[in-house]
C-alpha cells in the first residue's frame, strides 16, 4: 500500500516499503514510477527478501508524487533526504539512470548516504555539450515546449527509443512527464563536469559502478570514469540488457552491498 511523506519544502512524495534491516533507497532516472517500473518494485521485494529494507518511490510530478512548479534537482534531493528519514536517517542509494547523478549529488551534498549502487550512470559524455543540452531541456520546458523538450532530451539515447515512444498512443502523456527530468538534466551536467574535472566532491563511501551484460560502450566508460575518480569505486558487470537489469542477481547484489557499506560505516 502507497505511503507518503512530505518534503522540507512541502512535497508530497509516495513510496511503498519492504523489508527489515539495512535499508536501500531506489532513485529512478528519466520517466520511471512505481506503476510502469514492476522491475523496480519486484527487485526491491526480492532484496527484502535478503535482509535489508527496500523503498521504491515516484520521482516528483510522476505517479502518486503531485507536485506543481520547476521541479529542480533541489527539490528532489529534498524528497530523498525525507526517505532518509522514513528508512531511520540513512541509507544506500540505488541509482538507475539518471537517478544515478541524482544519488552522486545527494552524497556530494552530505546527505547520509552509506553506499552508492550504480545502474549504468550515463554520464561519458562532454561536460560543455552536457550543459548546453540540459540548459536548452530546460528553456524548452519553461517555454511549455514539451514535446520538443523531450525530443532533445532522448536526442542521443538509440533512436529507436524515440521513434517508439513517439509512435505510442500515450505519447502526449510521455511528453508531458518531461517536466520530471529537469533534475536529471541538471545532475547529470553537474556530474559530468565533476568527472571531467576528477572532482565530484567528498564522497567517501563505497560506490558500486554497474553495467549490465549487454549495454552500450559508453555505460562502461562512465564506469571507469566514476572508479578513477572515486577513492572507493569499483565496477561490476551484471546479468541485463537494453539499459535495465534482471531483478533477482540485482537483488542479491544490492543486498549484500548494502549490508557490507552500512557494517563499515
Amino acid at each position: 500500500m502507497t505511503e507518503f511523506t512530505t518534503t522540507a519544502r512541502g512535497d508530497r512524495v509516495a513510496y511503498d516499503l519492504y523489508g527489515s534491516g539495512p535499508a536501500i533507497i531506489f532513485v529512478a532516472g528519466a520517466g520511471p514510477y512505481r506503476a510502469v517500473d514492476p522491475s523496480t518494485t519486484e527487485t526491491a521485494q526480492q532484496a527484502a527478501g535478503h535482509g535489508v529494507t527496500a523503498l521504491v518511490f515516484d520521482r516528483l510530478g510522476r505517479g502518486e508524487s503531485d507536485a506543481e512548479g520547476a521541479l529542480t534537482l533541489e527539490r528532489e534531493l529534498d524528497a530523498i533526504a525525507a526517505l532518509l528519514d522514513v528508512v531511520g536517517g540513512s541509507a544506500v542509494l540505488c541509482g538507475h539512470s539518471s537517478g544515478c547523478s541524482i544519488s552522486l549529488r545527494a552524497a556530494a551534498d552530505g546527505l547520509p548516504v552509506e553506499g552508492l549502487a550504480l545502474w549504468e550512470a550515463p554520464l561519458a559524455g562532454d561536460a560543455a555539450d552536457t550543459q548546453a543540452w540540459s540548459d536548452h531541456i530546460e528553456k524548452l520546458i519553461d517555454a511549455g515546449r514539451l514535446e520538443g523538450a523531450k525530443e532533445h532530451y532522448m536526442k542521443d539515447m538509440p533512436p529507436e527509443w524515440l521513434a517508439g515512444a513517439k509512435a505510442s498512443p500515450e505519447w502526449p502523456e510521455i511528453a508531458a512527464g518531461v517536466v520530471s527530468t529537469r533534475a536529471d538534466a541538471q545532475s547529470m551536467a553537474w556530474a559530468i563536469r565533476g568527472l571531467e574535472r576528477a572532482n565530484l566532491g567528498d564522497i567517501r563511501v563505497p560506490v558500486l559502478a554497474m553495467y549490465g551484460t549487454e549495454t552500450f560502450g559508453e555505460m562502461t566508460t562512465a564506469a571507469e570514469r566514476i572508479v578513477r575518480t572515486l577513492p572507493d569505486a569499483v565496477m561490476k558487470e551484471m546479468p541485463g540488457a537494453q539499459h535495465s537489469w534482471e531483478p533477482e542477481p540485482m537483488a542479491a547484489e544490492l543486498a549484500a552491498f548494502a549490508k557490507v557499506s552500512i557494517a563499515a560505516r
